[in-house]
């Protein structure tokens, strides 16, 4: 790794964000939780973290990552989207999963964009998985929406899988293996 990752902060609220990034990366990540950083209603995720990442870099004068992912439904035409955390919290995994009953096509679409600001140059990576949602809720493992998404190839969805074998498939392992290529 270069110097970009000397002094990083990884801007999240989540700690199974950081959880996941730093057995992704394999570094002892730091975190700095900005709570009060304006999040864009969009559900483009890229726009989302490239708002974040300017706030953040703006706020602490230092290295920082921001990371966020969605969960885009083919049926409803990018919706949730950045926006599924909303859906999360308003209605739950079941509610999107009802919600989604009345159409044929359960196609969907695990996004996540990593963006690093080292105070001079800014890197965004994307990751993405096809998959589909589950007829149901399944497994225990992950958080957010892993209960529901089911990756191309598997017949478990994340939340059915260990912590290595996610990581090793998901949309935010392969966004943060294409940033450690990209720097």
């Amino acid at each position: 790794m270069d110097a970009s990752w000397k002094n990083l902060k990884f801007v999240t609220g989540n700690i199974n964000k950081l959880r996941e990034a730093r057995q992704i990366l394999g570094l002892p990540l730091a975190r700095a939780d900005l709570p009060d950083l304006d999040e864009i209603q969009t559900s483009d995720v890229e726009q989302v973290v490239v708002h974040k990442l300017s706030q953040a870099q703006d706020r602490l004068r230092c290295p920082v990552m921001v990371e966020d992912s969605g969960l885009i439904f083919c049926a409803w035409n990018g919706l949730p989207g950045a926006l599924v955390k909303w859906f999360e919290k308003s209605v739950g995994c079941a509610g999107m999963v009802k919600m989604l009953e009345p159409f044929a096509d359960r196609r969907a679409v695990a996004a996540c964009y990593v963006g690093m600001h080292d105070g001079k140059r800014v890197t965004i990576a994307k990751g993405e998985v096809h998959g589909t949602i589950a007829l149901a809720e399944r497994g225990e493992n992950g958080f957010g929406w892993d209960s529901i998404f089911i990756p191309d190839g598997h017949v478990r969805t994340y939340a059915e899988m260990s912590a290595e074998e996610k990581n090793a498939i998901s949309h935010r392992g392969k966004a943060f293996e294409a940033l450690k290529k990209m720097l």
